[in-house]
């Protein structure tokens, strides 16, 4: 079956076509995606204005018509904490779907987490033992932690790049007193939620998802993403250590000539990186492993999850019809 998945987040808006089937893993088929940008398009009460919900509508029907050109038999969409928190986040969503017949589905934040989840513990298996998960977007970071498929905690915290960016570091390059106000910010948020997670019990592997953590992971001397998702990367605290202050000090234009990091997420990548840092020295960890799968393999799983099984060969213990 060849499904598409709308992804509506705050940095940018995605359409993933998927090859998907019972008992198989999703095989991208194809990928399709636009910087939005919503937070951009919010006025101070949060409100998304009608040049923002009329891209986005814009975006949507693009949608339909590449899942149309590519095949698809099932489309589904969600959208994460730029709708989930704007005033009108539903109004655009009843727009969206009256015009296009899409619906979009809002995620709540615990969801996000859970999902993510759900892909990093796929992805790495049950040899991975527990899982701590991080995950950083431009709204949101999510952090679960857990021995199953569904996590034991999952939580998230309005900490993501492009919040932080937008609301506390204006600056290009942020002076270093602003840098010391958000840095004790992050950690005070952080700090809340640590017990919650430490309390299910020592994880076995730290994985890192998303972009941003990608990004870093590159700046500290990972592999391209040329050399393909099986290759394994890294995010060592060391290493991110060493880059974070180079970021601190340069500005949008010199970050986005770094290997890893785009034009786009160029603003945004110090706050991103000021959050791993945090999230790293709080919980312990020396090092994580980057996930290549992280929400929209989630939502795909999940669904596939819900395809009938083939009929399976089951022994038969009926002495009725054993052999004789």
């Amino acid at each position: 079956m060849r499904m598409g998945v709308i992804d509506v987040g705050s940095n940018t808006v995605h359409l993933l076509v998927v090859d998907a089937f019972w008992g198989a893993h999703p095989i991208p088929a194809s990928k399709y995606k636009v910087d939005l940008r919503l937070f951009d398009y919010m006025n101070a009460k949060g409100v998304i204005s009608e040049d923002g919900a009329a891209r986005l509508l814009g975006f949507v029907r693009e949608c339909l018509d590449v899942a149309d050109e590519y095949g698809v038999e099932t489309l589904m969409g969600f959208a994460t904490s730029a709708i989930r928190e704007a005033p009108n986040g539903d109004e655009i969503l009843d727009r969206i779907h009256t015009e296009t017949g899409v619906e979009l589905v809002v995620l709540s934040g615990s969801d996000e987490s859970r999902l993510t989840f759900l892909a990093a513990r796929r992805w790495h298996g049950w040899s991975a033992g527990r899982i701590f998960m991080v995950d950083i977007g431009g709204g949101s970071l999510e952090l679960a932690s857990g021995i199953d498929e569904d996590p034991d905690v999952a939580l998230s915290l309005p900490l993501g790049a492009g919040r932080i960016t937008r609301e506390y570091l204006p600056g290009d390059p942020p002076k270093p007193a602003q840098l010391k106000v958000v840095r004790k910010m992050i950690r005070t948020e952080i700090a809340r939620v640590m017990r919650d997670l430490n309390k299910v019990g020592s994880p076995d592997l730290y994985v890192g998802t998303s972009k941003t953590i990608r990004s870093l992971a590159r700046l500290t001397g990972a592999a391209p993403s040329g050399e393909g998702i099986y290759t394994r990367r890294t995010l060592s605290r060391t290493g991110l250590k060493e880059v974070l202050p180079q970021l601190a000090a340069m500005p949008q234009e010199k970050r986005a000539a770094l290997p890893g990091v785009s034009n786009t997420r160029s603003r945004q990548v110090l706050a991103g990186a000021m959050v791993v840092e945090a999230v790293m020295d709080l919980a312990g960890i020396d090092e994580m492993v980057v996930c290549p799968w992280a929400l929209r393999e989630g939502v795909i799983l999940q669904q596939l999850d819900l395809i009938p099984a083939p009929k399976a060969f089951v022994l038969s213990h009926d002495p009725d019809t054993a052999d004789a």
